[in-house]
């Protein structure tokens, strides 16, 4: 697969609007492990390589586990593996990033509201609205999985059981 064309030098003003983006979510407050497991899970919903390249390489280099990488498609099989909020952070993600199929039932929303304050929810939707754009332009202009290399470390993975 060859790269159609490089968005970032054509349009800069949308890739600094993107960018704009990013930095909120990563400034939003939201643990970083939780943010790279919404952003791989939702880049594997919508099959962006890419993405699923980049952030499972940050995820690890940041001291992620291997073996909830490669549970994640899974996570509601493998719940000793997933604290509650990050359950329900990624329930949400499916359900955001597949808005088209049955919507955000009223149920899903109560129950990741009692994970989540508003401000954090709105915060989460943000993230998985940005990483749902990246997929959209590495798709649609076949970014080549393979060649990203994670910088310093930039998270720190926390788990506890609920």
């Amino acid at each position: 697969m060859t790269r159609r064309l490089d968005y970032g030098k054509i349009a800069p003003g949308a890739l600094e609007a993107m960018l704009g983006l990013e930095r909120y979510g990563r400034e939003s407050g939201l643990e970083d492990s939780l943010i790279e497991l919404v952003k791989v899970r939702a880049s594997q919903i919508n099959r962006c390589a890419y993405c699923i390249d980049m952030h499972t390489k940050d995820a690890l280099a940041a001291g992620e586990t291997p073996q909830r990488l490669f549970l994640l498609d899974a996570w509601r099989e493998a719940p000793a593996f997933y604290t509650d909020r990050e359950r329900a952070a990624l329930a949400w993600t499916e359900a955001v990033t597949e808005i088209a199929e049955e919507g955000v039932s009223e149920e899903l929303y109560e129950s990741v509201c009692a994970h989540f304050s508003e401000k954090e929810l709105v915060d989460l939707t943000t993230v998985v609205v940005t990483i749902n754009a990246w997929n959209r332009f590495g798709i649609a202009f076949q970014s080549e999985a393979g060649h990203y290399e994670p910088k310093a470390p930039r998270l720190h993975v926390e788990r506890t059981a609920d």
